[in-house]
């Protein structure tokens, strides 16, 4: 069964869902198609990778999995969800930095190419911090002031901060001598901090 096929049955069962899964669910399903089908296939157009990146996997996908329960989405929720998508825009040039010698043998256009590796890397860090930003201001939204919970929900986040950031600096400072190999590495730690960022944010609002 073809990748398409198996979208299309999605969107047929998504009408079982809230409306407001079946809207997600269909943007999610737009984004794929303009992502990798001919003639748009804008995974290989940089930038145009980044943006349906950022928004389809980085706040779409999570908010469809929000919509699915029905439960009304509050100012705080929004600003989380949104969060994601500069997260997700940090992480995603990540991922091409291992490869950035070998697409550019092949002739590849992709965004680390097209930004170098030093901004790339700066831009995760910024993202990253324009994230939490977004989330530290959805905390105090939600009123997390004073008692062992807010402390908690406080200290989960900044783990995961540090854990970001104990990537990104060294990563920043040293990549120059790094081999594919070592970038390769480098992403898959920063994925695992993608997974205690949603671990913390999960603690942190449903605490």
């Amino acid at each position: 069964m073809s990748a398409l096929t198996l979208l299309l049955a999605g969107l047929a069962l998504a009408f079982l869902l809230p409306l407001e899964f079946v809207w997600a669910y269909a943007a999610c399903f737009l984004l794929s198609v303009l992502y990798s089908v001919p003639p748009f296939r804008l995974k290989s157009v940089a930038g145009a990778d980044w943006l349906i990146n950022m928004w389809g996997f980085g706040t779409l996908t999570p908010y469809a999995g929000w919509a699915a329960t029905g439960i009304p989405l509050t100012t705080a929720g929004l600003i989380v969800l949104l969060a994601f998508c500069p997260l997700f825009a940090g992480l995603y040039p990540l991922t091409q930095l291992y490869q950035f010698e070998e697409d550019q043998r092949r002739g590849d256009r992709t965004l680390a190419l097209r930004l170098g590796m030093r901004r790339s890397l700066d831009l995760a860090l910024v993202m990253t911090l324009v994230a939490f930003g977004l989330i530290g201001w959805a905390g105090t939204l939600t009123g997390w002031s004073g008692g062992v919970g807010a402390w908690l929900r406080w200290t989960g986040l900044l783990v995961a901060l540090l854990l970001w950031l104990g990537v990104l600096l060294p990563w920043r400072a040293s990549f120059e001598g790094w081999t594919p190999g070592r970038h390769q590495r480098g992403m898959y730690h920063a994925l695992g901090a993608w997974a205690v960022t949603d671990l913390a944010v999960l603690f942190a609002f449903a605490l």
